[in-house]
Parts: C-alpha cells; structure tokens; sequence
C-alpha cells in the first residue's frame, strides 16, 4: 500500500469516528445505527472484564436493530438525566485485514456537562472497531468501547 493510500484510509477512518462522536455529542443519536452494518456488535465494556476474558459488558447490542431500539428507549421511555457529552478522541491505530476490512484502535475520553453546568470526565477508554466498506461508505461491523474509568458513575445510557 503506499503512502497516499495509506493517508486516504486513514483520513476516511478519521471522519466515520469523527461524524460518530459528533451525532452522540450534538444529540443527534436517531443517526447512531446508521454508522453500522445491520449485523453488527457494539459493546461497552470494563478494560477488567476484557482482560480477564469475561463476558460481561455493561451494555450488548447484537444488530442494528438492536440499536435502533435503543434509541427509541432513550427518547421515549426511559427516564434519565439527559447528558452534554463532548468526545476527545486520539491514537488511532489501523490495519487492513485479509477480508478488506479494516481493524481498529483509538483512546476516547468522554466529558460529561450536568444540567448546573458542572464538567467531569465521565469515561475514558479505547474502541476497538471493526469496520467495512459499504455501498454507503465504511460503516462499523463492531465497536467495543473498553472503558478505563472504575465505575460507571450515573446511569450509563447514552451511546459512547
């Protein structure tokens, strides 16, 4: 691969984390699945729990149409206090795989503004994705987002 296709990749990867992010952080989250293929995996997940091999993430979503449930929860049946997330995303690692998809890493930190304006790092952490290219552009086969912080400080029910 050369340099340039390498820099192209790399820059079309930037922007699906970039919109990613962006849809989460300007409450735009009805656009959240359609960042991933149908048959897809999004977990949230202690940086414990994957290194000791345990399946236990905070939340699982197996399809697209599992996320697209998620979101109508969010909007019209859960009730919680509605976050200001604001990403910072850095680090990102790539590789082509064998199939032409491409595997992934990147730290996230996840900035949280209360409705009284107080700010705090609500999570940090690396995605681990997976991602395909589409008719549509590269969507994300799985995202894992392995998070650092020890505890889940509020109820976790926003995307990361």
């Amino acid at each position: 691969m050369s340099v340039a296709e390498d820099l192209m990749i790399r820059l079309e990867l930037m922007a699906l984390q970039d919109r990613y992010v962006a849809a989460i952080d300007n409450d735009r989250i009805e656009e959240w699945p359609g960042f991933f293929v149908e048959d897809c995996l999004y977990e949230i997940v202690s940086r414990e729990n994957e290194e000791a091999g345990l399946p236990a993430p905070v939340i699982h979503c197996d399809s697209a149409r599992m996320l697209r449930d998620r979101v109508l929860a969010l909007r019209h049946a859960n009730i919680y206090e509605k976050p200001a997330y604001r990403h910072m995303v850095s680090g990102m690692e790539w590789r082509q795989e064998a199939d032409g998809s491409y595997s992934g890493s990147s730290s996230y930190v996840v900035v949280n503004t209360s409705v009284e304006g107080e700010s705090s790092i609500y999570q940090a952490g690396r995605y681990l994705d997976q991602v395909v290219r589409t008719e549509g552009g590269l969507r994300f086969r799985q995202k894992r987002c392995i998070y650092d912080t020890l505890r889940v400080q509020t109820l976790l029910a926003f995307p990361i």
